[in-house]
């Protein structure tokens, strides 16, 4: 299993090497587009929209969900970074040496954009295509292997599928929702009136 990880690091981090061209924007999807992603989760919440703030909170209920499975398995394997064990790596960003197993940044755009999806199906496949090539910029910017992203995809998109089935269901949520909502119009209310 080692051996195919490395072969398949080595595949498309290699792609880095022979497609230079590329390499900036698999560097700003592998970093920077986080901004994005937080941005449109604020959007999303603000849009007075109650089915948008089911559909943010079950996102932020999946990756805390996902990120404690992910600590797990972190304990349960580690591996440090590609570009610490092998040779030759095509090393695009900083990152500091730990266990790399699973992928963060994976797990976070999955668990939220798998929410999305199944909550906006007609359009959600977009955020799907984000979270993909979010999971193979981090091999090919040489800060991960493939199984640490195809691991934290499987606990991600679980995760979203579980507070997606849990959360509109949950009575807590409906009612943090309704007085939330109540606050906001006062607010609204009073800066109207001002």
């Amino acid at each position: 299993m080692t051996e195919l990880n490395y072969a398949l690091f080595r595949m498309i981090n290699d792609l880095g090497k022979q497609y230079t061209y590329l390499n900036p924007a698999f560097v700003f999807i592998a970093e920077y587009l986080i901004y994005a992603l937080a941005l449109s989760v604020a959007i999303y919440w603000f849009t007075n929209n109650r089915t948008h703030k089911m559909m943010v909170i079950s996102g932020i209920l999946a990756f805390i969900l996902a990120e404690a499975l992910g600590k797990v398995a972190g304990m349960l394997h580690y591996n440090e970074q590609p570009f610490v064990v092998l040779s030759d790596v095509n090393q695009l960003i900083d990152k500091a040496v730990n266990n790399s197993f699973p992928s963060d940044h994976t797990m976070l755009f999955f668990s939220f954009c798998t929410v999305f999806w199944l909550y906006k199906r007609s359009w959600g496949w977009i955020w799907m295509v984000i979270a993909i090539l979010v999971g193979i910029s981090r091999i090919w910017v040489g800060v991960h292997y493939p199984a640490d992203v195809a691991v934290g995809i499987f606990i991600s998109i679980f995760t979203a599928v579980a507070t997606y089935w849990m959360v509109p269901k949950s009575r807590l949520i409906q009612q943090f929702i309704a007085m939330y909502e109540k606050v906001e119009q006062k607010v609204i209310h009073a800066r109207s009136s001002n």
